[in-house]
């Protein structure tokens, strides 16, 4: 089973069966079939500065982070419960609302467009 943990720290109005469904999905559609659990975590603009000046130190205003167990806690091993552990996708829910505005897009598919997107470099597919 995959499992996955939302973290909705501002209790934005964002549905946590649709980006539980979404990460679930794409962990599927993309070769994850044993167990294993993923947390989305959605947070202020201020936790998430806070996220990329310990992480990524380039001052940049992101949207979404993805942090891979296997390379945020070097090589990894199969835990004893086993339980493939991903990793974290931290979602800045202003940035999601800011972006909303501008586009005219819900916010909801924004989110879950990044969940996604998070969710693809969590199992090693990356873009350039």
């Amino acid at each position: 089973m995959i499992t996955v943990s939302i973290h909705n720290f501002g209790k934005y109005p964002v549905s946590p069966k649709k980006i539980r469904e979404r990460v679930q999905k794409t962990l599927t559609n993309n070769g994850i079939t044993s167990d294993c659990e993923a947390a989305v975590a959605l947070v202020s603009r201020e936790k998430m500065k806070e996220y990329v000046d310990e992480y990524y130190k380039d001052g940049e205003d992101h949207p979404v982070l993805a942090f891979p167990t296997t390379e945020t806690k070097g090589s990894f091993t199969f835990p004893p419960d086993n339980i493939l552990h991903i990793g974290e996708i931290i979602i800045s829910y202003p940035w999601v609302k800011d972006e909303a505005n501008k586009t005219g897009k819900l916010v909801e598919d924004i989110v879950l467009d990044l969940a996604e997107h998070a969710c693809l470099h969590l199992v090693g597919i990356h873009h350039d």
